[in-house]
């Protein structure tokens, strides 16, 4: 089974929430660390939303800072987000060969539902999983182990095609082949996204343009 991470990966968005993560917090007079956007970059939005109270120290609630994060991103979401090149016709390149796609993401449902809308995908999927449904973050050991018994499928026969690096490794150790996909916020960190993955490449034209399945050193796994 192929797996696809959403954000970063399939859709050009980790700069709007890098955006939205500086307006919400200068509204507050207050400005984002290097600690603070790793730490909501690789979360599920229930748990960037307390970490964001309980770092800044605010009188909001979680649910009111996800509340004006949604909307804050509703829109662009639903409009305005673009695919990363060549996305769409490597998914329906995958779909022509008999492929089963999953989608599994960290974004909040309602915006990746309305994105994927917007940009008919949803069709292409078997399987749509979100990370917050599970109740771990991509970086937890036990988050990959719970998709696999969610998928009904042995982790040795999924690939997963993603930008994060905590989440190319948190896969890597649970058995998954990584793919990983290059993407402009984790450029400071595609030594470590290399180190984490099976193959490394700079987008979907990359993979295009090669025969398929495209070949994974050291995996001989049927793609």
């Amino acid at each position: 089974m192929y797996l696809f991470d959403f954000d970063g990966t399939l859709v050009d968005s980790n700069f709007l929430w890098v955006d939205i993560d500086r307006d919400f917090l200068a509204r507050r007079g207050l400005a984002p660390t290097a600690e603070y956007t790793d730490f909501v970059a690789h979360s599920i939005f229930p748990e960037a939303a307390r970490f964001t109270r309980d770092y800044y120290r605010l009188p909001d609630s979680p649910e009111s800072i996800m509340d004006e994060w949604m909307s804050m991103a509703r829109r662009a979401y639903a409009e305005t987000v673009p695919l990363k090149p060549g996305a769409r016709e490597y998914l329906l390149r995958c779909r022509r060969a008999g492929r089963q796609l999953a989608l599994f993401t960290s974004a909040q449902p309602e915006l990746c539902r309305s994105c994927l809308e917007h940009h008919a995908l949803t069709a292409l999927f078997d399987h749509i999983v979100f990370a917050q449904e599970l109740g771990v973050e991509k970086r937890d050991p036990r988050c990959f182990p719970l998709l696999g018994e969610r998928l009904g499928t042995p982790l040795s026969r999924c690939i997963l095609f993603e930008d994060s690096p905590a989440a190319c490794e948190s896969a890597r150790d649970a058995g998954v082949t990584v793919v990983g996909v290059r993407d402009g916020f984790f450029l400071p960190e595609e030594a470590r996204v290399r180190a984490a993955c099976h193959r490394y490449v700079t987008g979907f034209p990359e993979l295009l343009a090669a025969p398929f399945p495209p070949p994974v050193p050291g995996r001989t796994a049927d793609w």
